[in-house]
């Protein structure tokens, strides 16, 4: 169902040699069926004076495309592109998808707080996760801003809430409602 599309490098920065990756991820649970075509997603962030970086090779008409699965968008063409996933709860990837919202009912599940109640219905109701990868070590503040409008887009446009590894769940105003940073659950 899904398409995937080619995650091709728009960054000329290469890891030295024998140095190990470390990611951070980010997500937004979407309750929305489907998730806007890229299109829309380049267009929010060059109104909020963002210049994506997208692939030479990829050909304008794939950014129509609503049933994407994965894309790299540069910020810096001396920094490594952040990697966008897009996983449903039907067609190509929904093991994935499955796995991930699972583990988070169950993180959530643990948690009797109400933000935590709120943020477990969003998880429970999503139709699908989109979720944000960002080499740690390569990572500038541009590029934390940058990933940050990211998930804004999709949280407003899709009627979603956003996780961060390490730190938690957020509230559509950027609060911090439930904290995972010291329980390593995330």
């Amino acid at each position: 169902m899904g398409k995937d599309l080619p995650i091709l490098s728009v960054s000329t920065a290469q890891p030295s040699a024998g140095e190990g990756e470390d990611f951070i991820h980010a997500r937004v649970f979407c309750q929305k069926e489907n998730s806007p075509p890229l299109k829309l997603l380049i267009e929010f962030l060059q109104s909020r004076a963002q210049r994506p970086i997208i692939p030479p090779q990829l050909d304008e008409s794939v950014l129509q495309e609503w049933a994407w699965v994965q894309i790299a968008l540069g910020y810096d063409r001396d920094r490594k592109p952040i990697h966008l996933f897009c996983v449903r709860d039907r067609g190509s990837y929904r093991d994935v998808y499955d796995q991930e919202k699972t583990h988070f009912i169950d993180v959530l599940s643990a948690h009797a707080e109400m933000e935590a109640q709120l943020a477990l219905e969003y998880v429970t109701r999503c139709r699908f996760i989109l979720t944000t990868r960002m080499a740690e070590k390569d990572v500038t503040d541009e590029g934390y801003d940058f990933n940050g409008w990211i998930l804004e887009f999709y949280q407003e446009q899709c009627d979603g809430i956003v996780q961060i590894d390490n730190q938690g769940f957020y509230s559509p105003k950027g609060e911090l409602i439930v904290d995972l940073s010291m329980s390593g659950e995330s």
